[in-house]
């Protein structure tokens, strides 16, 4: 007990601070001491305990059903041992949650907290507390899935058409879609839209400068008002690129427009920008929804998801994502864009804070930054200041009448933040938050003797801005009921409620999405997104400020090499399809710089993710699919052929790993040594990473760049379709050809070569960073491997229960599948007439989400359950999955009609089993309690019948449709019983 006191002490002594307790434990080497204090101090708070899902007697319950008698024995006959990590990772051990949580505060405190007029597309915003408590805090939001089954989504898809509403009435444009990335990717979006293929040449000119006539400009981008403030009349302009066949693209500002002519109104073709305004804190630069808009006619070419109305089975106006099978990644090498991950979340928080303060309250904060920015105007003018534009909204871009230097210094007194322009010139952007005190420090630091009450009584009521212009805008938007009828706490908070409970997420049940790993997204890792250290930081204020964010991305870009065997990280790509060609890019910026720009030929197997040949497209290669074999892996033979055949032009090949058809391929190190051979490098896509971690590195057998879904692996959540977040890690060589930015500059090496920039935001959606942060400290190198470890165990003992009833597709070399698992559903059709969709939708009727549908292979379930599931919970989802193949038999028997059977009929509503008609052939509780675990006091019950897709496809509606579409629970009642 001595040697214990005195470790103890001298602990004390130095201060060290209980967080580094095991880091000093093995740096003082253990022996009685260690043991002594791990005695007296055990380590109760694991937090891998509450992330991993089965418990010690589960597992060996769930060993035994699988036949193994070990994890390690089952990784051994997974994962083939050439690549196997022999190795702990280098990492700290794990952290409890109120550990972490004290030092990432500590962490986040380096951030300097200062006000920022500095604009460019950010702005601070009061976020209302009953959005950021409901809506981004809350479980029932934040972990839903993408709404590819609109009968379990219906509350997020009406929010996002709200969201689509909202857009199109503030633009005066014809159609939105449900959000993109940021709005620097919306702007290429834009481009890439006007002209369909790569290589697209960007020239920067003035307006008047714009040369039309040889008809060979496919798209002009202007932004109204622009980055200076100034607003001027582009009807013109918008008027001579027509007379060329030159679509006009205009990035724009929705609070702007609300007291601003819109862009459709002088005929812009596209409009675009960033709804972050809009309730959404600057996060550093993100995630933040873009909005992008389009004239009618341009509807099938636009980017990114769209939510529409359709009919459901009852005939009921419904909503869904509309034209589905426009998606990018089924388009694969012929899409025009490889968006795949939206801003859901960050788009329905912009959605209600329209909604909450209806046209009325945006006019008011409109009208009150616009006033704001007029009385600063004033006051710089009085002190001897010149602006540069007449006509501004809330921007102003100013040659100092005096030294530029006394003007920063003193507003470096008062913790101020301008924009400082190359050319010695400043702007101010001024913001909703902005109050009297605000303008008297800015007047102050600017050298104004007045105060902005003088100012103010001063200008009287002649001086009325954009209000006395033809710019003003005359009409009306959000008129639709909903934008009319939420604007108390009470009301508003009602509503998101009712959205929020027609919505599967996963505080109902698991989510076993193939390829898409929906784990738990713990409270503790996504606490830090609201603190104002990491919510209240501009992008682009100085680096001294984000010391906080700095160490944040050290730290996690360290681990992550660690875990990958990449030597550098790059967190700019905010989406996995973003990574994707962030990682081509490099590569072609590698291969360029050699003198090798005739490499153009990317290898893709078919079994890859949609996007990735998309990406290729984008990063202007030429796609050459590989086939795979029987088992789902590459076919070596036509690889070898291929590689022969483009061995000059080869640049590189992609390959998602393990096998999205869910297996570890044993020649992984063999096909990267055969591209690397004849001179190609190897893309692997990072999505399936949730079964290597600690057990493999891409880096180690022969990966050069991969990107990694945070929102996956590293526990982000999906937010209902995003936020996402795809960084890339490279090797060494392809280091110096990672992203940078043009206002913030990230690549400290001389020698660097850089692709370009990728993101609106120097570190893409840098808010959401600490989520992973966290999620990887509290899990430990220990933890993060076990975690990898369950995952692979939870779906060979599902593939294992399943296999009796439903042929499992592909396995591995020994006879087992990675963390995920496809069970072929084809044969149904011809022996009960029934198909993947039937099983997913009566997957539903026992409170499940369906796994992923006819992919990669159609007519199939792809089924991932990940760590966070524990035994009770798969066995639940197998129990269902049993019953339903017994359903099928009982069709297949004829003892149940081809048509009218709990499947082909599925899901069932409350509404149609409490109807007082009921013809079916099998009884309400077959259909709505097919199971006991399936109870009435805690179903989740589907909110429509099956979708009509036919009819939404031949009737597409993408903004809120009209008011008596809407009904009343008793006239839907009225209505099911007739």
């Amino acid at each position: 007990m001595q040697s214990c006191g005195r470790w103890w002490g001298r602990l004390a002594a130095r201060g060290a601070p209980h967080l580094r307790v095991a880091a000093a434990q093995r740096r003082w080497g253990g022996g009685e001491a260690a043991r002594c204090i791990e005695q007296l101090l055990p380590r109760h708070d694991d937090f891998s305990h509450r992330h991993i899902g089965p418990r010690e007697q589960e597992k060996r319950e769930m060993l035994r059903t699988v036949g193994v008698q070990s994890v390690e024995e089952l990784m051994d006959k997974t994962i083939p041992a050439s690549i196997r990590l022999r190795r702990p990772l280098r990492m700290d051990d794990h952290v409890c949650e109120n550990e972490i949580l004290e030092t990432l505060y500590n962490i986040a405190s380096k951030n300097k907290v200062w006000r920022s007029y500095i604009g460019m597309g950010y702005y601070n915003c009061s976020v209302p507390q009953p959005i950021a408590r409901n809506l981004l805090e809350n479980a029932g939001w934040v972990t839903q899935y993408t709404p590819y089954q609109p009968e379990v989504s219906q509350g997020r898809l009406e929010s996002l058409l709200n969201y689509q509403t909202m857009v199109c009435d503030i633009t005066g444009m014809d159609v939105a879609n449900a959000s993109l990335l940021d709005e620097g990717t919306a702007a290429a979006e834009a481009m890439q839209l006007c002209h369909s293929y790569t290589g697209v040449i960007t020239e920067l000119k003035l307006p008047h400068e714009m040369d039309f006539s040889g008809n060979d400009v496919s798209g002009v981008l202007f932004q109204y008002p622009d980055t200076e403030g100034k607003i001027e009349d582009f009807s013109e302009l918008v008027e001579r690129a027509h007379q060329n066949g030159t679509l006009a693209c205009c990035a724009t500002d929705l609070l702007a427009l609300c007291i601003l002519k819109p862009p459709g109104e002088f005929g812009a073709d596209v409009v675009l920008g960033n709804s972050q305004r809009f309730g959404v804190p600057l996060c550093y630069g993100g995630p933040h929804a873009a909005f992008f808009a389009v004239k009618e006619n341009l509807v099938r070419m636009m980017p990114g998801r769209m939510v529409g109305v359709t009919r459901d089975a009852s005939g009921k106006e419904v909503y869904r994502l509309a034209l589905q099978t426009r998606e990018q990644h089924i388009r694969r090498d012929k899409a025009t864009s490889n968006i795949c991950t939206a801003q859901a979340l960050l788009a329905n928080m912009s959605a209600m804070f329209g909604i909450y303060h209806g046209s009325d309250g945006l006019r008011h904060i409109a009208k009150r930054v616009h006033n704001a920015t007029l009385i600063l105007a004033e006051g710089l003018r009085r002190a001897g200041h010149k602006l540069h534009h007449d006509l501004f909204f809330d921007t102003l871009t100013i040659t100092c009448g005096c030294p530029v230097k006394e003007v920063l210094d003193r507003a470096a007194l008062r913790k101020i933040n301008f924009r400082i322009y190359s050319d010695g010139r400043l702007g101010v952007s001024l913001d909703e938050t902005v109050n009297e005190k605000d303008l008297d420090d800015i007047l102050w630091i600017f050298g104004c003797e007045s105060s902005s009450e003088l100012i103010a009584e001063g200008m009287g009521e002649e001086t009325k801005g954009i209000l006395s212009t033809p710019f003003k805008r005359t009409s009306k938007f959000l008129t639709h009921q909903v934008f009319n009828s939420y604007h108390s706490e009470t009301n508003i908070v009602r509503y998101m409620k009712r959205l929020e409970n027609k919505d599967i997420s996963l505080v109902h049940s698991m989510i076993p999405l193939g390829s898409c790993t929906m784990k738990l997204n713990s409270s503790a890792e996504l606490t830090p997104i609201s603190w104002r250290e990491f919510a209240n930081i501009h992008p682009f204020v100085p680096l001294d400020q984000a010391q906080g964010y700095q160490q944040l991305f050290k730290d996690l870009e360290k681990d992550l090499c660690e875990i990958t065997g990449y030597d550098k990280i790059s967190f700019q790509p905010n989406s996995g399809a973003q990574g994707e060609y962030a990682g081509l890019a490099a590569i072609k910026a590698y291969l360029n710089a050699k003198g090798e720009r005739h490499r153009t030929v990317c290898l893709i197997p078919k079994s890859a993710h949609g996007t990735n040949p998309a990406s290729a497209q984008m990063a202007g290669m030429k796609i050459q699919p590989i086939e795979v074999d029987k088992n789902g892996s590459i076919d070596i033979s036509h690889l070898k052929a291929m590689v022969d055949k483009h061995k000059e032009n080869l640049a590189a090949i992609m390959i998602t790993y393990p096998s999205t058809n869910g297996v570890f391929e044993e020649e992984i190190g063999d096909v990267c040594d055969l591209i690397h051979k004849h001179g190609g490098q190897v893309y692997l896509d990072g999505a399936n990473m949730n079964a290597q971690v600690g057990l493999c590195r891409p880096g180690d057998y022969g990966s050069d760049v991969s990107h990694l879904n945070l929102h996956k692996t590293f526990c982000i959540p999906h937010g209902g379709g995003g936020p996402g977040m795809g960084p890339i890690g490279v090797k060494k060589h392809l280091a110096p050809y990672l992203p940078t930015h043009p206002v913030i500059k990230i690549q400290p090496d001389k020698d660097a070569c850089s692709l370009g920039t990728v993101s609106a935001a120097p570190w893409g959606s840098s808010a959401i960073l600490p989520i992973s942060w966290v999620y990887i400290k509290t899990m430990g190198a220990k933890g993060l491997k076990h975690a990898s470890e369950i995952a692979i165990l939870n779906a060979n003992y599902m593939a294992k229960r399943l296999e009796k009833h439903y042929k499992v597709l592909f396995r591995g070399a020994r006879g087992y599948v990675a963390h995920e698992f496809i069970l072929d559903t084809r044969p149904f059709k011809k022996t009960a007439n029934i198909e993947a969709v039937d099983v997913a939708k009566r997957l539903q009727d026992y409170g499940f989400h369906a796994p992923t549908m006819s992919w990669p292979v159609a007519g199939t379930l792809m089924i991932e359950p990940t760590e966070s599931e524990d035994k009770a919970e798969l066995d639940r989802f197998c129990d269902a999955m049993i019953n339903i193949r017994q359903e099928i038999a009982e069709i297949e028997e004829g003892r149940m009609d081809l048509q009218i059977n709990p499947l082909k009929m599925s899901p069932h509503t409350l509404n149609c089993v409490t109807s007082s008609k009921w013809d079916r052939p099998y009884s309400r509780e077959v259909a709505a309690f097919p199971l006991p675990f399936v109870k009435p006091e805690s179903k989740f019950w589907p909110t429509i019948a099956r979708i009509d897709d036919i009819y939404g496809d031949q009737h597409l509606v993408c903004t809120c449709p009209p008011m008596e579409a809407y009904e009343s629970p008793f006239s839907e009642q009225k209505r099911a019983s007739s």
